[in-house]
């Protein structure tokens, strides 16, 4: 919380006055002292802060929340008092916006997140609240070092958390039934240890993935083309492909989006230099699972191609393809995918050389018209060190060490996941 006083000599003696007027439990004192500080210094989050807490302890919850609001410009402290005084008066509009308020301007701001939790708890969307808390608890100091007040909520989210992996995996079991009648149980090993991971109940080792990694499989950079028989055929049409990009580029430039779009108040991590950017977009032929009609109306020969390629489904996620463009000098930083169930295609169009690619300890050069397939829950990250732009397609297949009821399971485990989440969002 800022304590500049802009350096004002009386507002920097009134301020050592307050403190050690607190500090020494004449709360009074403080709190006048306080007030004429603020008197000099409208809208100084410090002094609010304590005036507005003071309030609080008074009862006094609405002139609270009069003081709150007076911070120019906001500190996510004085938003957190805000939202405690705007639940307190029952507005609950309010008081997530002062909480989102204070994630915007600090992601990393445990007692918000651990307060939104609360607030989608009471309003029983326990598996929103789950998914807010899973993110406090990350970034949560030691137990011994939390006030008693944030240690119980801290003891709160961690049970919500955990009676929501008690449920999420009783909803996937719903999803695996048919699929467990229809195949012997063995064929579904690799999946039933994979929906363990997933519900928290064990650990994998041999992927990054960020939702559902399956053991067992070879963790493979770049696989072997010899799982991929149609990777020739479809390397023959690169030319048709290109023709179609070269067109789209000219005439519809403006349709490539910002491949990133994370909220605001989402911690954004490696993130924070590429969301929302013009350097690295993308242009959908599907996206979700939905094929995008005047996207694909445009190039019909790049559909065409794609139309004798397995591609990966998955409901509400799968298919995806895409023309993906990074502007010159620019670099996507080491990330991982979601699943190693699926594998990544990339099929360079435009290529203006100085492109390279890693995924582990293995670095590429792409070259023009040579496909590759990649595990995309291995670390990578993708480098155009060109003065031009570089653009590649990509889609997704299926790993190819899974077998076919290994991918309608993998399928439904991530479906139901989503289905899972998104109850919440067709209650509100």
């Amino acid at each position: 919380m800022t304590g500049l006083t802009g350096g004002d000599p009386r507002l920097f003696q009134l301020r050592q006055a307050a403190s050690a007027a607190a500090a020494a439990g004449r709360w009074d004192d403080a709190a006048r002292l306080w007030q004429q500080f603020l008197t000099l210094a409208p809208g100084h989050c410090e002094a609010l802060h304590f005036l507005g807490q003071r309030a609080l302890q008074r009862g006094d919850v609405f002139g609270a929340r009069q003081l709150f609001e007076q911070a120019n410009p906001p500190d996510p402290m004085v938003l957190l008092g805000l939202a405690f005084a705007c639940r307190q008066l029952g507005d609950d509009p309010c008081e997530m916006a002062a909480l989102t308020t204070a994630l915007t301007l600090d992601p990393y701001c445990y007692p918000a997140l651990l307060a939104k939790g609360a607030s989608f708890e009471r309003h029983g969307l326990r598996r929103r609240a789950a998914q807010i808390y899973k993110d406090a608890l990350k970034i949560v100091p030691p137990d011994e070092r939390l006030s008693p007040a944030l240690r119980a909520d801290v003891v709160r989210a961690r049970a919500v958390v955990q009676q929501s992996m008690v449920d999420l995996d009783a909803f996937l079991e719903t999803k695996l039934s048919a699929l467990r009648a229809q195949h012997a149980s063995s064929a579904l090993a690799r999946i039933d240890v994979a929906k363990e991971a997933m519900v928290g109940r064990s650990k994998i080792y041999t992927s990054e993935a960020s939702l559902l990694r399956l053991p067992q499989l070879p963790a493979v950079p770049f696989f072997d083309r010899a799982h991929f028989p149609w990777l020739a055929a479809l390397e023959a049409k690169t030319d048709i492909i290109r023709a179609e990009l070269a067109a789209l580029l000219q005439t519809t430039k403006a349709e490539f989006a910002p491949y990133l779009n994370y909220p605001a108040d989402a911690p954004l991590e490696q993130w924070v230099e590429l969301n929302g950017s013009p350097r690295w977009t993308s242009l959908y032929l599907w996206k979700d699972g939905a094929r995008i009609e005047k996207n694909c109306a445009l190039c019909p020969g790049t559909v065409a191609a794609l139309a004798d390629i397995p591609l990966a489904s998955i409901p509400g996620g799968e298919p995806l393809a895409m023309f993906s463009a990074l502007e010159p000098h620019t670099h996507i930083p080491p990330h991982t995918g979601i699943t190693n169930a699926r594998s990544v295609v990339h099929l360079p169009l435009i290529l203006p050389g100085q492109c390279r690619f890693r995924v582990g300890h293995e670095t590429r050069e792409w070259k023009l018209g040579e496909a590759w397939v990649f595990d995309d829950s291995i670390e990578h990250e993708a480098f155009n060190d060109s003065d031009e732009l570089r653009v590649i397609l990509i889609f997704n297949v299926w790993n190819p060490y899974l077998s076919q009821a290994e991918q309608a399971s993998a399928a439904a485990l991530i479906a139901g996941y989503y289905d899972y989440l998104n109850a919440d969002l067709a209650a509100v």
